[in-house]
């Protein structure tokens, strides 16, 4: 049994339960930690929801037309907090989707996110597991690990970690040397 959180009386009959991103998740990933979401619960008696204008209603009471315009509600009550938008040209997410293109080379990063749930969905994977083009078929491991060790090399110069640079380097070429022969 709990009690209505807003009146502290009655017995709470609408629990609310929201998932939303927490006010860093604009900015992009950092070190590779995924955008914090946090869970906010609310538990009201049918009176304090009534008056708190949530989209709730008595399933039991309500018909079936009834329930479905309460979906509707709650996504109109999604759409209007929208999401992130590009700083350079405006394109909002909701854009995005309608439109299926970007509108400048900033939205890459505004909507990675998005950009690989949209991947995932179409392709199956969010990373390319196909052919490489121009590449013969037992050459794809090998550039594969190139480009691995490429991006390692990149993040271990940013973060100043010259002596694994160093070795990251050494097996980059040497790398090229055995594909050259």
């Amino acid at each position: 049994m709990i009690i209505c959180q807003s009146c502290q009386k009655n017995l709470a009959s609408v629990h609310v339960t929201e998932i939303v991103e927490s006010a860093e998740s604009n900015a992009p990933e950092s070190n590779g930690k995924p955008r914090r979401k946090e869970v906010h619960e609310q538990h009201l008696c049918e009176v304090c929801a009534a008056s708190a204008d949530l989209p709730h209603a008595s399933a039991i009471k309500k018909s079936a037309a009834d329930i479905w315009k309460l979906l509707q509600m709650s996504a109109q009550h999604t759409k209007k907090r929208g999401g992130p938008a590009c700083p350079d040209c405006g394109m909002s997410l909701d854009e995005f989707r309608k439109k299926g293109r970007l509108g400048c080379a900033r939205d890459y990063e505004v909507f990675k996110h998005h950009i690989g749930d949209l991947l995932e969905r179409v392709h199956g994977a969010r990373a390319h597991v196909g052919r490489v083009p121009g590449a013969r078929e037992e050459e794809a491991p090998a550039v594969d690990q190139l480009s691995t060790l490429q991006r390692q090399l990149e993040q271990a110069i940013r973060s100043e970690a010259y002596e694994s640079a160093a070795r990251l380097r050494d097996e980059i070429k040497a790398l090229g040397r055995s594909e050259a022969s």
